[in-house]
Order: C-alpha cells, then structure tokens, then sequence
C-alpha cells in the first residue's frame, strides 16, 4: 500500500497562510497595552475591557462560525474572511481615539473567530485521510511558531523604527503574503464531490451550536485559560513594571513556543494510548510550578525559564482536553465539538483579560497572577473531583 503524502502543495498552503495569520495577530497582542497607555492615557481597567472586546467578538461568532463554513463554500468563505482580516489592519492608521480602536479590536475579533475556523477546517478537507491526525498536530505547530516569531518580531520593529504605524504595516504585510498562499488552495475533488450532494436537513437544536454533554470540560477549560489570558495580553507591562526588564520580551513568547512544541511532540504516544486524565493532571501540575517562577522570583532567568515550563504545561493540557470533547460527541457532532472546545478558551481568556486588568488597577499584575493562580487550583480540582469521572463515565470511545 502506497503511503499518501502528508505534505501536499495545498496542505503547505494552508499552513503558511495560518503562521502568518498568527503571526500578524501576536505581533500586536503584546505591545497593545503600551500602546494604549502612552496614545490614549488609558488605565489598566480601560486597557483590559478595549483588549477584550477582541476575544468576546470572538467568542460571539464561533458557535455560528461552523454553520457558516459548512454550509457555504469553505475556500471562498476562507478568502473573503482572510481578506476583511487584512484590510482590518489599516484601520489602526487612522487617527482617531479609543474608542475607534476598540470598534477595530471587535471588528478584528468577529472576522478571526471565523477565519480560524474556516482555516483549520480547510487544512482537515486537504489533507489525505490517512495522514490526517498527524496534519492536525503540523497545523498546531504552525499556529505556536506564528506565537513565538510574532513578538519578537513587533519589538524588533519598534526598536528600530520607534513607530507603532510601521508595526501595524508589518502585520498588514504579513496577512498580504498569508492571503496570497491561501488564494493558491485547491480543494479535492471529494469534497467538491460531497458538497454538490444534497445534505439532510437536521433540526436546529442548542446542541448544535454547544456540547451539551460538554459543559464540564468547558468550566474546567475556561478556569485554565483565564490565567493565560492575563499572561499573554500584559506580560510588557509586567516585565516592564514588576520584573525590572525594559528590553524585548520577545524571547518569552519563544521559550513558551518552544514548550508548547516540546510538549506536543513528547506526550504524542500517551495521548494516543488514551491517558487524557493523567496528562491533563500532570499539565495542571505543572502550571503551579511555571507560575510560581513567574510570580515569585522576579529575576530575568527565572522570568524566562517560566515560559518554558507555562508553554510545556499549555501543551499538555490543551490537546487532551480538545480530545475530551470529541470523544464525548457523536461523529456528526465533531464541527461543534470543536466549537465549543474554543469557545471555552475565549471565554476563559477573555475574563482573564477583563477581571486581570481590573485587579491590575486596583492592586498590581503581582496580585492578577495571584488570583490566576487560584483559579487554576480551583480548576484541578473541579477536573478531579468532576469533570475526569464524568468523562470517564459518558466518552464514547
């Protein structure tokens, strides 16, 4: 039997249009909030609630966003999202006040909680099906590179040109080139295939748009994401602020990169053996120990030796508890499965960069991460106590 290619032309694509999609999304997230203090002279609580409205557009859309792929052509959806996403970036060259910015950031928000479903499921529709679990994981690894290189790269681009507008252009760029590999998909034939089929027509229920049989896996998902919220909208402002580190901290995002990487290439075999529980406690774990690094010993190398461990523990909690909710779902149910596993995430960080920033004003990011922290336990211990029995008790295979 002849192995397929795992690498075809569309597949490659595809994957470099979603590096630089994220690469152009996480070259703004870090500096945002410096930005928004020294143009706007917004608060902390200010800064959290505009940052936000980024991830609760997000958030709004998902649950329709499949609908939407599915029912209309994929590739033409995914250009015309990808290009609005685009052209979103030039609206931060006008000049206008905060609250112009945060209609972009929720205009930005809305089209990215579509396009990045429209997106991954291109990538599963051109993959040969024989090597698709292993695409999946290449399709991870392309969104954590455009995680790590995106910082670095936005505070490299502020050093030398001293401009937020040549940092907005950079992102602009980067999504031109990420549109024009994206254009150059072709879609199989089988799928052209299936969508000229007529499809039965299945009745709109709340289980449609949410796992139902969901809903403790999301409550523990979005406990453990809210921390990450916090971390990754305000890490500038922490380092500069609480840490003592004035220079780039873009290093912080490739240490976090290189364990979400790390992670996913050495807990492979375990999460094929079906060990969800032990590496989503072992994840959950070792948070606790990332954390503590960041929070307590405020030196530089303790401050990047934490991203590696934060990003190592991310990397293992985040694929089992995607697996979690596609075994508790039914075959037709994989596209709200996968819905509701990501807006479980935007809820989570969403509320962590809202309530962190508020904390912030009030106390301190020291005091932000603390309560992040609290959340975390509260999280394990609500996937101990619950949501692992339940799992066990209701997966499907």
């Amino acid at each position: 039997m002849v192995k397929e290619k795992l690498l075809n032309s569309n597949f490659l694509a595809v994957l470099g249009g979603n590096f630089l999609l994220f690469f152009a999304f996480f070259t703004l997230l870090p500096v945002l909030p410096i930005y928004m203090q020294n143009e706007f002279n917004a608060s902390h609580t200010e800064i959290g609630v505009v940052l936000s409205l980024y991830t609760i557009t997000a958030l709004i859309v998902r649950p329709f966003a499949g609908f939407l792929i599915d029912t209309l052509p994929r590739h033409p959806m995914q250009m015309l999202f990808y290009a609005a996403f685009t052209l979103l970036f030039c609206m931060y060259l006008l000049p206008g006040g905060i609250v112009l910015f945060a209609v972009t950031r929720a205009l930005h928000g809305f089209v990215f909680g579509v396009i990045t479903v429209a997106n991954s499921t291109v990538a599963i529709d051109v993959l040969a099906p024989t090597r698709r679990n292993e695409g999946i994981g290449y399709y991870g690894i392309s969104n954590n590179l455009g995680m790590a290189l995106g910082p670095t790269i936005s505070f490299t681009v502020l050093h030398v040109f001293g401009s937020y507008n040549a940092l907005f252009l950079c992102a602009f760029a980067a999504c031109v080139i990420g549109f024009i590999l994206v254009s150059t998909v072709k879609m199989p034939d089988r799928h052209r295939e299936a969508k000229a089929k007529p499809k039965e027509r299945m009745p709109v229920s709340l289980d449609r748009f949410f796992l139902l049989k969901g809903k403790r896996e999301s409550l523990t998902l979005a406990l453990l994401s809210f921390s990450y919220g916090i971390l990754s909208t305000y890490l500038a402002v922490y380092a500069r602020d609480e840490v003592g580190i004035d220079e780039s901290t873009g290093g912080f995002f490739m240490l976090m990169a290189a364990g979400l990487i790390g992670a996913r290439i050495t807990t492979g075999k375990p999460l094929r053996n079906g060990l969800l529980i032990k590496l989503i406690t072992c994840g959950i774990l070792l948070l606790f120990v990332g954390y503590g690094m960041f929070i307590f010993i405020k030196v530089p190398v303790a401050f990047f030796a934490s991203a590696f461990v934060l990003g190592y523990s991310y990397g293992m909690i985040c694929p089992p508890m995607q697996t979690m909710f596609i075994n508790l779902a039914r075959h037709d149910q994989r596209g709200t499965a996968n819905s509701t596993y990501l807006t479980s995430w935007d809820v989570g960080v969403g509320l962590g960069v809202v309530i962190g920033g508020a904390i912030a004003d009030v106390e301190s990011y020291t005091a932000a991460y603390i309560f992040a922290v609290v959340l975390v336990a509260a999280g394990l211990v609500f996937f101990r106590k619950v949501t692992a029995p339940h799992f066990s008790a209701n997966k499907l295979r």
